[in-house]
């Protein structure tokens, strides 16, 4: 080969060289700017809801832009890294669609002197209202190490601190957890991020609250009786108490209407304002016992008779297309009751339902929901309104007739698998517990409106509705009411009320005192079935997102193990084999002409 074209090989290589490096320094530079990845999980848990993307898209939900400082960074174990990746992973998503709306960055709170230290966790911990710290103790080189950290993040927005965000839970003074116990609360805040990031985001930028009454005047559950479902929704609703007292302004302002166990009969022009209400464009959400029934005597006596309410709003409802019948839905799926002084302490209680959810974005993967006592929704009348059940009992479920009598004794009756119906797997046998109906609605006073309003020009009398309406009707009255306790106040003129420690919401109180394993959807679907009506639905697609926990086949592993080991020292090591014959072959040929 002549010493020119050698020159020319030369420079052809050393060119190529370059090339390649300098396109795997650009690429390196390029990726360092933009996040890409591909979810191919079956469940997408790795992707961003729908409702996210709308939210951090949709210029309305934030003019201005939002700060996140996230007090999680420094030298931390593998274990609390991932976890800090993976909150940056999730922001960096959050920015590709909110683009300088939002901008984040990460601050180690065990910086500076000490006296800087002890002001900035001073100001994060914020009196118990901020930032709860977290003691972790964990070994490394032999020895053990404990670490103080602060997993949580500030949002500012528009100048202000607007909320805070707490990733892991704080721990009690002297209480640390341990690294090695913490494996599955950090896989669940990794799973929940989304949600946290998301909820806090919304609280933080949220203008203006819409109003939702709580209905009373008729029997209906007081706040002491809702504080737990109000907690749940007061961040994002501004909540009241209304009593219409037959003033035809009282729902003027309200933008949504909670009627809650109603156990006395409503008045013609009580119920003419609620009409009126939805015919404006109002969401009503009717949470609604058919019959009353006395639980004390039934647990004395074994028996109880149930008697109707006649509330008088059923027929208002009926013209909305969602009709409530006066019996029971007693269902194979249910919970448990305690029976002290029977010889079986637990039977299978048909009158406690665990109803089922539907595909609908309000129960879409929720846990069962715990409706005790609850009776039949149907859809009625030839109105365009569409019409969706929202919660069913099971395919093994039934109704009881007309205001029965109810027995413990019912469950033994039935044995240890129980039939309620003759073909106990057919759908069809499935029995709508709380319904939905959208569109426009006629006004249940169209053809007898009350005299005293007929020709008063305040009460602008309305025949159809002027905006799209949303009523809800769930069968099934106790659904909001939590257990409380009392306590004088301090100066001993009024009463100060909590609930119990036992959230009812979750979880049924006399089977949580023995120790038993369950829990209810009842709060989630509070909060969706919330949103849903309020026409917010940022978060629900991601509170029923379900996330596929596969578990491992032990069974499997004892068979494979061994082929599975042989396989992955097999393997890589017949591949460097393969390379360097090639390698060999592919010199030896060059080299031998």
């Amino acid at each position: 080969m002549s010493e020119k074209k050698m020159i020319m090989k030369g420079m052809y290589n050393w060119t190529f060289l370059a090339i390649v490096i300098a396109a795997i320094v650009l690429i390196n530079i390029i990726s360092s700017f933009v996040s890409k990845r591909w979810d191919v999980t079956e469940d997408q848990r790795y992707s961003l809801s729908e409702g996210t993307i709308d939210f951090l898209s949709n210029k309305k939900s934030f003019k201005n832009r939002i700060s996140i400082r996230i007090y999680f960074d420094g030298n931390l174990p593998s274990e609390l890294k991932h976890f800090r990746n993976s909150i940056e992973d999730k922001l960096k998503e959050f920015k590709e669609y909110a683009g300088k709306r939002i901008e984040f960055q990460f601050i180690n709170p065990m910086t500076g002197t000490e006296s800087e230290q002890q002001m900035l966790h001073e100001t994060l911990y914020a009196k118990g209202k901020g930032i709860m710290p977290m003691d972790v103790v964990y070994t490394k080189d032999g020895s053990q190490n404990q670490l103080l950290l602060w997993p949580g993040a500030i949002i500012d927005y528009e100048g202000t601190t607007a909320n805070t965000i707490q990733f892991l839970p704080g721990t009690p003074p002297g209480k640390p957890y341990t690294l090695q116990g913490m494996t599955e609360m950090i896989q669940n805040s990794i799973n929940n991020l989304e949600y946290m990031l998301i909820s806090s985001l919304r609280r933080a930028t949220q203008e203006s609250k819409p109003r939702i009454a709580f209905l009373q005047g008729h029997g209906e559950l007081k706040y002491s009786q809702t504080q737990r479902a109000r907690a749940l929704i007061s961040p994002y609703y501004s909540l009241t108490d209304i009593t219409i007292n037959d003033s035809v302004s009282a729902l003027d302002n309200v933008d949504g209407l909670i009627i809650a166990r109603p156990r006395s009969t409503f008045s013609e022009k009580d119920l003419y304002i609620i009409d009126q209400f939805v015919m404006r464009g109002g969401r009503l959400m009717c949470f609604i016992d058919a019959l009353r029934i006395d639980e004390d005597t039934l647990n004395a006596k074994g028996a109880t008779h149930s008697t109707r309410y006649n509330l008088g709003i059923d027929r208002m409802l009926f013209d909305y297309g969602l009709k409530l019948n006066d019996n029971y839905v007693i269902d194979a799926q249910c919970a448990p009751k305690v029976v002290p002084l029977a010889k079986q302490s637990l039977i299978p209680w048909f009158f406690h339902v665990l109803a089922t959810p539907s595909k609908h974005p309000i129960a879409r993967n929720l846990e069962f929901v715990s409706l005790k006592y609850a009776s039949e929704v149907q859809f009625v009348g030839n109105n365009k309104n569409v019409l969706t059940p929202i919660l069913t009992s099971s395919s093994n479920s039934t109704r009881t007739g007309m205001a029965p009598m109810v027995n413990l004794g019912i469950a033994l009756n039935y044995g240890k698998n129980p039939e309620l119906v003759p073909n106990p797997t057919d759908k069809s046998n499935q029995i709508c517990l709380a319904g939905l109906a959208e569109g426009s609605f006629e006004s249940h006073y169209k053809n007898r409106i009350v005299d005293e309003y007929a020709n008063n020009p305040i009460a602008k009398f309305k025949e159809r509705s002027t905006e799209e309406g949303k009523v809800l009707l769930v069968g099934n009255g106790r659904f909001l009411e939590n257990k409380f306790d009392s306590m004088p106040s301090r100066d001993g003129k009024s009463m100060m009320y909590r609930p119990t420690q036992i959230n009812d919401l979750r979880f049924e109180p006399k089977l949580a005192e023995i120790g038993l394993q369950h829990s209810f959807g009842n709060q989630e679907f509070i909060q969706n079935l919330v949103d849903y009506m309020m026409g917010e639905n940022s978060v629900i697609d991601i509170r029923s997102r379900q996330i596929d926990v596969h578990g491992i086949n032990n069974e499997k592993i004892k068979a494979d193990a061994g082929f599975y080991k042989i396989m992955n020292l097999l393997i890589p090591c017949g591949i460097i084999l393969l390379l360097a014959f090639v390698m060999h072959y592919l010199r030896k040929r060059k080299y031998s002409r």
